[in-house]
């Protein structure tokens, strides 16, 4: 920025009323704003603070609040003054407002690898940005409330798409206040920014942010606004590097449900892991005390009344240590999902080089894996060559005494979840895969894309550098650190485990008849209250399918927006459920 610049930028900082210094507008300042300005958003209304000439109508304002919607009064200078009016309701959020001078802002105008920016489209666009939401666990819009504002020129909706699948994987929402409430500052604000979780490309966050930068900046805007919670140093480190600045000003909200982890503090579940954490929120959520024992392993206690419940995530003192040994070792979960008429895939525990290649005639391909353990570990799958089944065995012995050559079955892995004897979702899981830039090694890219899956789940999925990765690279051609070309597509493993960087794909409605039968059924030979059957389908609206395992601990918040914790809780203190038909076991 040129001296000349900087002078412009601090003049403008001054005329300012909403960022010039700590205090509230001047007297002439006030006088040009319009009185108690607000908008519909859809997940509740954005309440321009600065508007309200005295404190009373602002509190009485956020304190109309609608139930399931979140207000949001942004501009608030005397905080401590609308606060006194309503303490018990109305809270000082833990966010910082910063702005983007659009005078000396650059839009990028460049192609994204992968991905393309626009405006929102059709009604499919407006369905998708809802699915985003959900998956980042925001405040959803009514699908018609987007389509109907589809062309307005207050609220604007950008959504990012994938080039090759056309799937939705990113959105953004403008708010211009100049249509919104003629502001005499000429602003406008950005809201809702949110990446979809599987998202495999870099930088769509960005490439929101710039997009509606120009947007707003061709309409002649001053500046874009945000708020962003003080404790996401990932959001505020992209902004910074955009060029946005703090500026002095606060956000009040409404104490309500959706707002509870802003002014509770440290609650239960804020040291465990996600699977941990979405029973605990659902159970508190009904008043059930919630007691964390072992954050790390996620042991918690769950009691209501006289009924006390240990649990490990999604495994509860309801499922018997027997049920739990018939899932522990695979190859008896199979010889038991037989018996009960149900497919499974061909299979014999590693013997001898020559029996396991004589196996391996019989099928063509194979899995190899541990008889006992999770999280992908030691899945080597698609093995076509008896050197590498040996490879295979000789790793899996390390981590199991008793290693399984499975028939390998191509199609998509499904995990379906049962609880209390019914199917209550169902997800596709996909391996890992990075897209080449032309500049960057597979090395670099599976590091990056690691990163990114760390984010999305807590820290729960992430790519691992190891044999399997090599041999699936090595399968199509490639090393680590080869320069993988520009807009190719690589999977880089060959099992689709969430943790080891795989991504699941809620596929409950399209689930067809048989294979939720099938579900059903393996839940109930196997005797287990709650539990994931892993299915491959050649599609899961059709009827065909093995089921290749059992796990008795499943992670049921990969499963979102479907209500996997609410099934649970249901199952453990069917008092406290709202179902019709439930009451008191």
């Amino acid at each position: 920025m040129t001296d000349k610049h900087q002078k412009n930028h601090r003049l403008q900082r001054m005329k300012s009323p909403t960022a010039g210094n700590w205090g509230e507008p001047n007297a002439t300042e006030q006088d040009k704003l319009p009185v108690n300005a607000e908008i519909d958003c859809g997940w509740g209304r954005l309440i321009f603070a600065h508007t309200f000439k005295t404190p009373e109508p602002l509190a009485e304002t956020l304190r109309r609040e609608r139930s399931g919607r979140r207000d949001i009064a942004l501009y608030v200078h005397n905080p401590h003054v609308i606060l006194a009016l309503a303490p018990q309701e109305l809270f000082l959020d833990p966010s910082d407002t910063y702005r983007l001078w659009l005078s000396y802002y650059r839009p990028a105008q460049k192609q994204h690898k992968g991905f393309s920016v626009r405006r929102l489209r059709t009604q499919e666009d407006a369905a998708a940005i809802n699915q985003i939401y959900a998956s980042r666990q925001m405040v959803p819009v009514p699908d018609q409330f987007v389509w109907k504002h589809r062309s307005s020129r207050i609220l604007s909706y950008l959504v990012a798409e994938d080039n090759k699948s056309g799937e939705i994987i990113g959105t953004a929402t403008g708010i211009d206040h100049s249509n919104a409430f003629s502001d005499p500052e000429n602003g406008s604000s950005l809201w809702c920014l949110a990446v979809a979780p599987q998202c495999p490309h870099p930088g769509v966050g960005l490439a929101l942010t710039d997009y509606l930068a120009g947007h707003f900046q061709a309409r002649g805007r001053n500046f874009m606004d945000l708020s962003v919670l003080n404790e996401n140093e990932q959001a505020v480190a992209l902004y910074k590097k955009m060029g946005f600045q703090r500026i002095p000003t606060f956000c009040l909200k409404r104490k309500n449900e959706i707002n509870e982890p802003l002014f509770t503090g440290p609650d239960p579940a804020a040291r465990v892991n996600p699977y941990a954490r979405i029973i605990i929120n659902e159970a508190r959520r009904r008043g059930i005390i919630a007691t964390v024992e072992d954050a790390e392993n996620g042991f918690f206690t769950l009691s209501h009344g006289g009924r006390i419940i240990h649990c490990r995530e999604s495994l509860s003192d309801l499922t018997s240590a027997v049920a739990m040994s018939r899932c522990d070792d695979k190859q008896v979960t199979t010889r038991l999902l037989r018996n009960a008429g149900l497919a499974t895939p061909r299979q014999q525990t590693a013997d001898s080089p020559a029996a396991n290649a004589t196996f391996l005639n019989q099928c063509s391909r194979l899995v190899v894996k541990p008889a006992r353990g999770e999280q992908g570990k030691g899945v080597f799958v698609n093995l076509d060559s008896p050197a590498a089944v040996e490879t295979a065995v000789a790793a899996d012995r390390e981590l199991c005494d008793k290693v399984l050559l499975e028939e390998f079955h191509q199609g998509e892995d499904l995990r379906v979840i049962v609880i209390d004897g019914q199917v209550v979702a169902a997800a596709v899981r996909r391996p890992p895969f990075v897209i080449g830039t032309g500049q960057h090694s597979i090395r670099t890219l599976i590091e990056k894309q690691s990163r990114r899956r760390k984010a999305a789940t807590q820290g729960e999925s992430s790519i691992p550098l190891d044999e399997e990765t090599e041999r699936c690279l090595a399968d199509a051609g490639f090393g680590l650190d080869d320069i993988l070309p520009a807009e190719i597509r690589l999977k880089v493993r060959g099992a689709a485990n969430l943790h080891t960087g795989g991504t699941i794909h809620d596929v409950t409605a399209e689930l067809h008849p048989k294979l939720k039968t099938a579900a059903e059924t393996a839940a109930a030979a196997l005797q287990i209250p709650v539990v994931g059957l892993d299915f491959i389908v050649p599609d899961v609206s059709g009827p065909e399918y093995v089921i290749i395992e059992a796990n008795e601990r499943p992670g049921l918040a990969n499963h979102e927006p479907q209500p996997t914790a609410e099934r649970f809780v249901d199952l453990l203190f069917p008092q406290t459920s709202i179902r019709p038909g439930s009451g008191d076991p």
